[in-house]
C-alpha cells in the first residue's frame, strides 16, 4: 500500500508540473528576454488560466489589467473555477458586475512578490481585505493556496492559487 501511495504521489507531482510548467516559463524570464507587457497576455498564454481569461473578458476587465498597474493578480486555474458550485461560473458570466466583483477581489494593488507576500498578514484587494497565512512553505490567501508564485509581467506580477475567492 505504501509502494502504491509513493507512485501515485510521484505520478501526482509529475503531471502537476507539466500542467503549470507553461505557465511559470512564460512568467520567469532571464535578464534581456521579453517579458509579457501585462498581466493579462500572460494569463492568455497559459491553458492553465483560460477560464481566468473567459471571466476578466466578459466582465470588461481587459483594459484595466492592460493598463500600466502595477497589479497583482490572484490567479485561479481553471481547476480552481471547476470546484465552484454547479452553475455558479455561469451564472457569474451572465452577470457581468457581480463577476467584476469577484475579480477584483483577485487583484491588489501594486507589485507583490511571493517574498514580500509571506511577511504580510493580510492583503488587500479591490474587493476587500483577506488573511495570509504562511506556514511550512504553503502560503494561503483568503482561504485559497499559492501554487504557482512571481509569474512576472511587465504591469505587474501572477500568482496562480487553485481556489476562487468570494467576496463576502
Amino acid at each position: 500500500m505504501r509502494k502504491m501511495f509513493l507512485v501515485l504521489s510521484t505520478l501526482l507531482a509529475f503531471f502537476s508540473a507539466l500542467t503549470f510548467n507553461s505557465l511559470a516559463n512564460a512568467g520567469h524570464h532571464e535578464k534581456g528576454e521579453m517579458t509579457p507587457k501585462t498581466v493579462v497576455e500572460l494569463a492568455v498564454g497559459a491553458e492553465a488560466t483560460s477560464t481566468l481569461v473567459t471571466a476578466v473578458k466578459a466582465a470588461g476587465l481587459v483594459d484595466v489589467l492592460s493598463g500600466a498597474g502595477p497589479f497583482t493578480v490572484l490567479a485561479p486555474t481553471n481547476e480552481a473555477f471547476a470546484k465552484l458550485p454547479e452553475g455558479a461560473l455561469e451564472s457569474l458570466l451572465a452577470d457581468p458586475e457581480a463577476l467584476a466583483g469577484v475579480l477584483k477581489a483577485h487583484v491588489i494593488a501594486g507589485k507583490a512578490r511571493a517574498e514580500t507576500v509571506v511577511t504580510l498578514k493580510e492583503v488587500e484587494t479591490l474587493n476587500g481585505t483577506y488573511p495570509v497565512e504562511a506556514s511550512y512553505g504553503n502560503v494561503t490567501i483568503g482561504g485559497a493556496t499559492v501554487i504557482g508564485a512571481d509569474l512576472m509581467a511587465g504591469n505587474g506580477v501572477v500568482h496562480l492559487i487553485d481556489t476562487v475567492i468570494l467576496p463576502e
